[in-house]
């Protein structure tokens, strides 16, 4: 499930505020439903962005024992002044092989997130359309409780991925 251009607005997945100022519960306060299966559908899918940072570049460089320039240039497009991996033949992330991430232990942020986006996390209704593309969301999963779910999509946001991770639709 890669960024698509229809997810590219600011996030509000968080909790909603009471009128008093005071942080509402998130909806999925019951914790959610979900273990990797490791399928590699999240690394699939048409034109999207896998965004990376400067210090994503320099280590995945590091790892082909390339230059970070050499890097950008076989791996890297740049959109809106940030810098996303290049996509393979049928939209699948170039590190793909087979289902699974060659570059796993150097893999960006934006992958080690998911499916802990704000766009997922947004409503009952994102959790259930993410469902639709990971099928390690599921009624049979383990319950990941609230707790890890907000680490993570704070340690999310940290990391600069609360832009282009919420669906344009409010």
């Amino acid at each position: 499930m890669r960024l698509s251009d229809e997810k590219r607005a600011d996030a509000s997945a968080d909790a909603a505020t009471t009128g008093t100022g005071v942080a509402a519960e998130p909806w999925y306060a019951a914790g959610l439903r979900f273990e990797c299966t490791g399928c590699g559908r999240c690394c699939t899918g048409g034109d999207g962005y896998v965004w990376v940072s400067a210090r994503e570049i320099h280590a995945l460089a590091a790892r082909f024992g390339l230059t970070p320039n050499e890097f950008g240039r076989r791996y890297l497009r740049r959109f809106e002044g940030r810098y996303a991996l290049v996509d393979a033949a049928g939209g699948a992330c170039v590190f793909l092989r087979g289902k699974s991430c060659s570059v796993y232990e150097d893999r960006p942020a934006q992958c080690r997130a998911f499916p802990w986006w704000p766009a997922n996390l947004k409503s009952a209704e994102a959790w259930k359309q993410a469902a639709t593309a990971c099928e390690g969301i599921s009624d049979v999963a383990p319950l990941v409780v609230a707790g890890v779910i907000g680490t993570s999509l704070a340690s999310a946001r940290a990391a600069g991925l609360a832009d282009g991770f919420a669906d344009d639709a409010a």
